[in-house]
């Protein structure tokens, strides 16, 4: 599983963990009933605090995504894919969002990306 963490990123670390995690459950690159990596083994590969993962964990059971089975870990839950599907415009905003940031800090305005977006959707951005 790849979790991606951004330090630039205004989101705490914790909320980008369990954002990455329903992200893979909902694109079904983490299936039902599958292990998360163990919190200690998380932490030393993203180089964070064992704490930081675990509230993630947490975080992911409170929403119904995950669930923790005692002396075995943490697992996707049966029906987590609608747990972590959330709300369509949600996701887009959580998106759109995170374009917009890296947009900004490559000089652009909301309207470059605007612009770009039409282009792709229309067909007219691919070279």
């Amino acid at each position: 599983m790849l979790v991606d963490i951004d330090a630039f990123d205004p989101r705490p670390v914790y909320r980008q963990i369990a954002d990455e995690v329903r992200r893979c459950v909902s694109l079904g690159i983490l299936k039902p009933d599958e292990a998360l990596p163990a919190v200690r083994k998380l932490a030393g590969e993203l180089k964070i605090n064992a704490n930081t993962v675990q509230h993630a964990y947490r975080t992911l059971e409170q929403e119904g995504v995950a669930c923790v089975r005692r002396g075995l870990g943490t697992f996707v839950t049966p029906r987590a894919r609608e747990h972590a599907r959330g709300k369509p415009g949600a996701v887009a905003r959580q998106i759109a969002e995170r374009m917009l940031r890296e947009g900004f800090r490559h000089g652009l305005l909301a309207s470059d990306l605007i612009a770009a977006l039409q282009d792709i959707a229309s067909g007219r951005g691919r070279s």
